[in-house]
């Protein structure tokens, strides 16, 4: 075997920075496609991404993930071409030494995590009115027929996530204090309904691209699409894009309003919520309630 063991979660962590067990499946499945040159790890990701040279990307899967190879390469040749930004075109995805790989094409552009900080508010606001018109157009696509796309029954999802959403965050360390208060606060919110568009769930500045002409240029990592609310997609840009009127001017672009209580029940709703680290990152709140903590977020 070239690639290292990975059929369990634990497994996989043991090696997933590894880049001395990881490199040799790296080189021998690149060789078996006929590239050859520079390839550069990526930094982040909870997937091993590699630059090949200037062109292309390829991404892992260890077996412990395997369905995902599918699901993503599925949902990249869905989107491709029928966003207002450009989506990685699939070169070529399968299996080598029971590890699931896609290589795709590499987008230009700057990461949007990078260039964020350093742009004034027209340019930010600028940036979020392009953001809902990406949202708006992703989210009007034909809901593609992809094996692994969760979830057929959107209502049973939020059910199962309502159930256990005290002890996720209990798990995440959040204080008691606001622990005790989801159950009724979730109840008390009513989600409105709607038909299950795409969604790609993770759409924060970390996987947008700009462009030196200071537009959105590019949208990838569609590894944990899903099919539910279109209301859940707006839970990673109330956390990364908040504050200084910038989500109010993503929904108006996209079209349609949202209001507060509704982001923090999706919030706490969503597979990686964790509470006390957005009470880290988000801005600083007096409040004692779910509510009052909304409405300082997202009103």
């Amino acid at each position: 075997m070239t690639f290292p063991l990975s059929d369990t979660e634990e497994q996989y962590d043991a090696v997933r920075r590894d880049e001395v067990a990881l490199r040799p499946g790296v080189d021998a499945l690149l060789s078996s496609l006929g590239h050859t040159g520079d390839v550069q790890r990526f930094a982040g990701g909870s997937l091993p991404v590699y630059a090949v040279g200037d062109d292309l990307v390829l991404k892992l899967y260890p077996p412990v993930y395997a369905e995902e190879t599918g699901l993503e390469s599925g949902v990249l040749d869905a989107v491709h071409g029928r966003l207002p930004v450009a989506t990685p075109r699939v070169e070529a995805v399968g299996e080598y030494d029971r590890w699931g790989y896609v290589l795709m094409e590499r987008l230009p552009g700057a990461e949007l995590k990078d260039v964020w900080p350093t742009l004034d508010l027209a340019a930010r606001h600028d940036l979020a009115a392009q953001l809902g018109e990406v949202f708006a157009a992703l989210h009007g696509l034909p809901v593609p027929d992809v094996e692994g796309l969760r979830f057929d029954d959107w209502d049973a999802f939020v059910k199962e996530q309502k159930a256990g959403a005290a002890e996720q965050q209990r798990s995440r360390k959040l204080g008691e204090e606001w622990i005790e208060q989801i159950p009724a606060f979730l109840d008390s919110v009513t989600l409105p309904a709607g038909a299950p568009v795409l969604l790609h769930t993770e759409s924060m500045p970390d996987h947008f691209l700009i462009g030196d002409d200071g537009r959105l240029s590019g949208l990838f990592d569609f590894e944990p699409a899903l099919r539910g609310a279109w209301q859940y997609e707006f839970v990673a840009p109330a956390v990364f894009f908040t504050g200084e009127g910038v989500l109010a001017r993503i929904l108006s672009s996209y079209g349609k309003p949202l209001d507060a209580r509704t982001i923090m029940a999706y919030t706490l709703l969503h597979e990686y919520s964790h509470l006390p680290w957005y009470m880290e990152v988000l801005p600083e709140s007096k409040a004692t309630t779910l509510d009052d903590l909304a409405h300082d977020w997202w009103d």
